[in-house]
This record gives C-alpha cells, sequence and structure tokens, in this order.
C-alpha cells in the first residue's frame, strides 16, 4: 500500500461516522463552533445580497441558520453527506427561519451549473477528496460568486499523531494538507484571486482518554485504508497514553488544531479585477499569510 492509499477516505464510513456522532456533535464541538463563527465573521467583510447560498458539509446546521439570518431573503441551503446529521438541523429549522436541507456528498453535487452564489464550508473538506470538491464548487458557482472555507492544515492532532507513532505503525489520524497545497488545488480547479491564511487553536484534557472521547462525539474518527482494522489492544492504547504525557505542561495535556481559511471567487472572480491574460490563475505571494497562536 503506498502512502497516498494509505489515507485514502473511505466516504461510507465517513457518513457512518457522522451518522453515529449526530446526537452528541452540538455538545462536543467546541473548536468547530468557535472556527464556524470567525468563518461568518468573515462573510459578513463582503457585501452581498446572494439569491443562493450553500452550507456545503453543513452536519447539524448550526451555521446554516446563521447563514439564514444574515440572508433572509436568500435560498439557503444545508447540504450534509450524513443523513442524521439533517435530521438533528430540524431544530434549528425550528427556531429560525426556515431553510432547505439536502443529504448529498460534496463531490457530487445536485445543482446545475451556475446556480450558487455562495458556497460556505467550514472543516468538512478534509473528509473527502479536496480537489473534487473545489471542481465541484467551482462547476456550481456563479462566475462572480464567493466559496469561504476552512479546513485542518498538517499540525492538527500533531501530538496525538506522535504519541500513537510510539505505539503501533498503523495510522490513527487523517491526512490533513498544507495550506499551499490547498491553494495550488483551488488554481487546479479554475478559482479566482485565492487568498489563504492560517490560525492555531489548543485544547487542553486531563488525559489521552478525555481528548479521544471528544473526537469520537464529532464523529471524527480515523477513516483511512491505512487504520487498523481490528481492536486497539490496551497494551497498545496505555502505549499511547504513555506517549501522550510528554507534552503534558502545567497539569493539562494539549491537543494543537491548525486551521486553514480561505476564500475565492468564480471564474470571472469580482466584477472590475482583470483576468490574466494568458487564461491562467495565480495566487499573489502576499496574499498567503500564516498567523501565530493566539
Amino acid at each position: 500500500m503506498t502512502a497516498h492509499d494509505a489515507f485514502y477516505l473511505d466516504r461510507a464510513v465517513v457518513r457512518a461516522s457522522f451518522d453515529r456522532a449526530s446526537a452528541t456533535y452540538d455538545e462536543a464541538a467546541v473548536l468547530q463552533s468557535r472556527v464556524a463563527d470567525e468563518l461568518l465573521a468573515r462573510v459578513d467583510t463582503f457585501n452581498l445580497r446572494p439569491r443562493v447560498v450553500l452550507d456545503l458539509g453543513a452536519g447539524t446546521a448550526r451555521s446554516t441558520a446563521a447563514l439564514k439570518r444574515k440572508f433572509r431573503r436568500s435560498l439557503v441551503v444545508a447540504l450534509d453527506l450524513a443523513p442524521r446529521m439533517l435530521i438533528e438541523a430540524r431544530r434549528y429549522q425550528r427556531l429560525f427561519h426556515r431553510f432547505e436541507r439536502i443529504c448529498a456528498d460534496a463531490t457530487r453535487l445536485p445543482f446545475g451549473d451556475n446556480t450558487v452564489d455562495i458556497v460556505f464550508s467550514s472543516l468538512m473538506l478534509q473528509w473527502c477528496d479536496l480537489y473534487d470538491a473545489f471542481r465541484e464548487v467551482r462547476r456550481v458557482l456563479t462566475p462572480d460568486g464567493l466559496f469561504v472555507f476552512s479546513t485542518f492544515g498538517p499540525d492538527t492532532l500533531k501530538e496525538l499523531r506522535a504519541a500513537w507513532a510510539q505505539a503501533d505503525g498503523y495510522n490513527h489520524v487523517n491526512h490533513f494538507l498544507d495550506m499551499h497545497d490547498v491553494g495550488d488545488a483551488l488554481v487546479r480547479a479554475g478559482m479566482s484571486e485565492p487568498v489563504l491564511d492560517v490560525d492555531r487553536l489548543q485544547l487542553t484534557y486531563a488525559d489521552a482518554t478525555a481528548l479521544m472521547r471528544d473526537l469520537k462525539a464529532i464523529g471524527a474518527h480515523n477513516v483511512t485504508a491505512g487504520r487498523s482494522r481490528g481492536l486497539t489492544g490496551k497494551s497498545r492504547m496505555q502505549q499511547m497514553r504513555g506517549a501522550y504525557e510528554q507534552f503534558r505542561r502545567e497539569g493539562r495535556l494539549p491537543a494543537t488544531y491548525e486551521i486553514v481559511y480561505g476564500t475565492a471567487w468564480g471564474a470571472a472572480g469580482r466584477a472590475g479585477v482583470r483576468a490574466a491574460t494568458d487564461g491562467e490563475v495565480r495566487i499573489a505571494a502576499d496574499s498567503i499569510r500564516r498567523r501565530g497562536p493566539r
């Protein structure tokens, strides 16, 4: 098995994992909510009046409800791979103005070409083939439409990855792409004017078991092809917990998350921006920024 094959994501396993976590997701998704709120604030910086807004990988639709409050006259759609997540989303429909729910795959969107004005996606893209998802976003996005997203970078859960590496030879943490690889995928998919930056957040836990419990509650299981298919024995689990202790600081164990934020536009870009004469789309060097921990 090649390194690429080892990190192949099984979409059926992804769907099943998030289905199981649907009832516990919102309570455990502290970091996910914080990142979504940051992404929603970024949408506010653009003076847009969209007809159609798509929340791609909406989960329980917390962000979809916020998008509907922002764009009350727009058709707002929550799309997710996991049907039980969308069942949980019904409570937000009762609390806020109505939005639509669609169960579908981000790499095969059930929308016509050039029909969506804003595609919003918070911490979903790491669960699918990034280029396939970007290509579909490019297809459904209007020429001057906005794509705003967040995903995880390679330093995410680096402590857990290192601890498991000392316990056995299997993948226990999913593979996350570097910001520059994300930018390259946007360009290859035909997006205009991509701008990316990175932030790092850190949660702390009393022990490794508490971290694993939180990951299970949000459905963030290892779903790569290179994962162990058997039960993880007590001995290996104890080795992992022991290895994680090397990171303990001030009585707590850290869990680092690297967040890649991005915006891009449809094929035409923003009004009044001149396209490259040779048809290529380029990322300006000064548009890629990296932020340190807060």
